[in-house]
This record gives C-alpha cells, sequence and structure tokens, in this order.
C-alpha cells in the first residue's frame, strides 16, 4: 500500500493546481509573467529614465542637474512643437482611417475564393516584410523633385505643365508621406482582418441568406459586429505603428519642408541627438505617453465586446 502511493501527488497540492487550473485568471497571469519580466527589464527602465531625463536639463556630454516641469513650460511656448503635435495627429488620424477602410476592403476580397489565394496573399504582405528605410529610399526615388515616376508619367499624359514638388511644398509633403505611410500599413491590417474574417461561421451568413438579407445588411448586422474585437486590437496596434512613427519620416523629408511633416516622435530624436538637448528631447517623447495610454485604454474596452460573442450582455 506504502508503495502505491510513492510519487502520487498529495491531495493538497493536486488541489492547489487544481485551482489554478481552473481559474482563468490566475492561470494568465502566470503565463503572462516571463513577459511581463521581460517588459519590466527592457521597457520600465529606458521609460523612467526619459521621464527622469526630461525633469532634467541634460545635454550630450554634460550631466545635467532636475529643474522640475522647466522643460514642459518651454515647449508649451514653443511654436515648432505645437506644429509637430498637429502634424502627429494629423498624420496619424488620416493615415489609420484610410489603412483601415483599404485594409477591411483588401481583406474581404481575399476572404472571396480566388485563384492563386495563397500567393496573392504573400504578394499583399511584401510591403509590410520590406524594411521601413528600404520602402522609404524607394518613396525618395518616387517623389524626387527631377525624376519622379509620377510626375514623368502625368506630363506624358498631358496632366500637368511641370514636375510636381512633392517633398519641397507643405501640403505635398504631408500628403507624401501619409500615402507612404498607408501604401506600408495596409497589409497588416488586411492580413490580421483577414484572419478575423475566417473565424466567423459560415452558418451565420447562410442564415441570413435564408432571412433575405442584402451584402450590405450581412456585412453591418454580421461581419462587422463578430470582427469588431479583432478590429479594436488591429487599429490600437495600427495607430501606435503610426503615432510613432520615425524611420519613415527621417529618411523622406527630415522634418521639413520647414517644419511642415516634423512628428512628435522626430523633433524629439533632432532635439535629444543632432540638438544636443537630452532633456527637452526627453520631454518631448514623455508627451507621446498620455496619447499612447488613451489607445491602449480604447482597445481594452473594445475587447470587452467578446463577451457578446460568447453569449453574455454587454456591461
Amino acid at each position: 500500500m506504502a508503495e502505491a502511493t510513492i510519487g502520487r501527488p498529495t491531495p493538497q497540492r493536486l488541489s492547489l493546481w487544481a485551482r489554478i487550473d481552473n481559474n482563468r485568471t490566475v492561470l494568465g497571469l502566470c503565463m503572462m509573467l516571463p513577459a511581463g519580466a521581460l517588459l519590466l527589464v527592457f521597457l520600465s527602465y529606458p521609460l523612467g529614465l526619459g521621464v527622469w531625463l526630461g525633469l532634467t536639463d541634460t545635454t550630450i556630454g554634460r550631466k545635467g542637474g532636475f529643474i522640475g516641469l522647466e522643460n514642459y513650460e518651454l515647449l508649451f511656448d514653443d511654436s515648432v512643437f505645437w506644429l509637430s503635435v498637429f502634424n502627429t495627429f494629423l498624420y496619424t488620424v488620416v493615415a489609420s482611417a484610410f489603412k483601415f477602410a483599404l485594409g477591411l476592403w483588401l481583406a474581404l476580397i481575399l476572404n472571396n475564393r480566388l485563384p492563386f489565394k495563397a500567393l496573392l496573399r504573400a504578394i499583399v504582405l511584401l510591403p509590410w516584410i520590406v524594411p521601413t528605410v528600404l520602402s522609404a529610399i524607394a518613396f525618395w526615388w518616387i517623389y524626387d523633385s527631377q525624376f519622379s515616376i509620377i510626375s514623368w508619367s502625368l506630363q506624358r499624359l498631358g496632366l500637368i505643365d511641370q514636375y510636381v514638388n512633392f517633398l519641397g511644398d507643405a501640403n505635398n509633403a504631408r500628403a507624401a508621406v501619409i500615402a507612404a505611410n498607408v501604401w506600408r500599413g495596409i497589409p497588416f491590417v488586411a492580413i490580421c482582418l483577414l484572419a478575423g474574417l475566417q473565424t466567423i461561421p459560415q452558418s451565420l451568413y447562410e442564415a441570413a441568406v435564408l432571412d433575405g438579407a442584402s451584402e450590405w445588411q450581412r456585412f453591418r448586422c454580421v461581419t462587422f459586429p463578430l470582427l469588431t474585437p479583432i478590429i479594436a486590437v488591429v487599429m490600437t496596434f495600427s495607430v501606435l505603428f503610426t503615432f510613432t512613427d520615425f524611420q519613415l519620416i527621417y529618411v523622406l523629408t527630415r522634418g521639413g519642408p520647414f517644419n511642415a511633416t516634423h512628428l512628435m516622435a522626430t523633433l524629439s530624436f533632432q532635439r535629444a541627438i543632432p540638438g544636443g538637448q537630452l532633456g527637452e528631447g526627453a520631454a518631448i517623447a514623455t508627451a507621446m505617453v498620455p496619447f499612447l495610454l488613451a489607445a491602449i485604454i480604447f482597445s481594452y474596452f473594445g475587447l470587452q465586446r467578446r463577451r457578446w460573442q460568447q453569449g453574455a450582455a454587454n456591461d
């Protein structure tokens, strides 16, 4: 009898693991613990250091002292900073709206029965896979004031008399960088939404057809509600990526012309590294945090709609 019990877990251990296994919250926290530790080490320290530098007058080569909110007070009266805030919100809102609309449209197309569907999906992913710097260099050539393929084509069609100055005019430059960001970001939105579309049961569409629902009604009453949690997550990531974009802007325009395309990320880098004002650059970067937190909160409330999918009422 004693031999039969050797190696068997005690009732207490069995009960503990059973409680952890049955409690989804505790089990989820245990699974997130390794990732949480990595984030704490590699993200929390740089974030804390950035916040501290924003409260000092540190420059490159000189350890500064604590000056409180003086950097933020200077930014409040800085017209270039407020221009970068305007550019950042304009860039994020317009680019994210286009990426969502075009990405959803592309996902709906790819969700149909198409020949060479796997090849088409691979081609769609190419803009997202290509390194950002290479994409920016390609667009820099496309927008070149002397060798632009767009201007050359429009001139050959007789639509324009002279080459368009894409990156030398403020409004043209804003539109140009937004178009480049949309081109690069559409595949991410499209593939993620396509994955969500494929989880929707076909029986729901069959029932809607039997009830006489049109294609638009099937999309509005079946597809979009069930896709809402995926949309919340995908668009949150898309907004975060767009809001903090740096490489595309820096390679294409470096914030020009006349600061017309400076985002908060690029202005922060310019003030901190080439300009040497680490404290001021850190203050600009820290000012981005409230907006990023707002986007995360929006995603959290969007995810609550999963309860609707599980048959429970929304809060």
